[in-house]
């Protein structure tokens, strides 16, 4: 059976704060665990006026918390701006309070601007991009506590000792994190809301190229894409312009009355034109047919959904439009 879960970024509404949409981010979390879903995720994103999720290893210890059943992870943590050891002992914290229900999905998107990039490599020691495999590498060998005799920090443990390690994942919107994760021996979540074009080539070679490894024996395949339900296809559009016009403008989440007045240029309504039929926007059983038809198309195993519009109600809406419409097994008690 199709699994289905849940990536949020926290978008701040025009208008709102970045304290509120932390808290809606909590508060979608606790629906989606209501809702049946596998697990719910959160981003990192550095220097966004829109985005007010910079932080995901704090933001999930106050998911975790407030929820019961639902897996609660990063979507993911961008490796290549800090050690693998303190990314190792953040989540293996997080797995102490919360254990069997922490993952730990890795990226290497800068997650910001360049600028942003700089600030957060400040002081010695930063590596460059190209050690980032290794450094995927070496975060699960911290996780497992299985170091070899000749690696550069064999001896160093990561702390605190705990029973379970968190599920790692390998996030990716190109051929080069697909392979990274194949050789690593990763389940690979593949982000068809970024990079639409390479999906079916990039699953095909993280299964191709598929190294079993102890915390992976066979490959697994999740892909991430935009979503909307409404209860009617023509209210889902509507919708959906106020993350479009928020893409051209940035800044805050605007309302859907002014992401329609506001003037596009021909290559953004070109733009638009082109990713709307990519991502699954319409009534509940539209949105269905569009995501079974994405997880067959790429072989995966379970669709993470993201859906950001101005107001928080649709948001919420929407996720429980999709789990309705997939029969997901709701719980009667409300999480928290």
């Amino acid at each position: 059976m199709l699994q289905l879960s849940v990536l949020d970024q926290s978008p701040i509404r025009e208008g709102g704060t970045a304290a509120q949409a932390l808290r809606e981010t909590v508060a979608l979390a606790q629906a989606a665990d209501r809702l049946g879903y596998t697990r719910f995720w959160v981003a990192e994103h550095h220097g966004s006026g829109g985005l007010a999720s910079a932080a995901p290893e704090i933001l999930i210890g106050e998911i975790a918390a407030a929820t019961r059943r639902i897996r609660v992870g990063s979507g993911g943590v961008m490796l290549s701006h800090y050690s693998s050891l303190k990314v190792a002992e953040q989540f293996r914290t997080l797995e102490a309070f919360h254990p069997g229900r922490i993952d730990l999905g890795v990226g290497r998107a800068p997650g910001g601007s360049q600028l942003a990039s700089a600030a957060l490599a400040h002081g010695p020691g930063a590596l460059p991009l190209d050690h980032y495999p290794e450094q995927v590498h070496d975060l699960v060998l911290y996780l497992s506590d299985a170091l070899p005799e000749g690696h550069r920090f064999h001896g160093m443990q990561a702390t605190p000792i705990v029973e379970s390690i968190p599920q790692v994942w390998c996030l990716g919107s190109s051929l080069d994190s697909a392979l990274i994760a194949a050789q690593v021996g990763l389940p690979f979540s593949f982000a068809q809301f970024i990079n639409p074009e390479a999906g079916p080539r990039a699953v095909k070679l993280y299964r191709e190229r598929f190294r079993p490894s102890a915390w992976c024996p066979e490959p697994k395949v999740s892909v991430g894409i935009s979503a909307i339900a409404a209860p009617t296809e023509e209210e889902a559009i509507r919708l959906s312009w106020s993350r479009y016009c928020w893409r051209f403008r940035r800044g805050g989440i605007p309302t859907v009355e002014t992401a329609m007045e506001f003037q596009y240029s021909d290559a953004e309504l070109a733009y638009i034109e082109y990713s709307r039929p990519l991502a699954a926007i319409g009534t509940s059983e539209q949105v269905r047919a569009k995501i079974e038809a994405t997880a067959e198309q790429l072989t995966a195993d379970e669709v993470v959904l993201l859906t950001i519009t101005y107001d928080f109600a649709d948001r919420v809406r929407s996720y429980e439009l999709i789990a309705d419409a997939f029969g997901l097994p709701a719980t009667a008690e409300a999480a928290g």
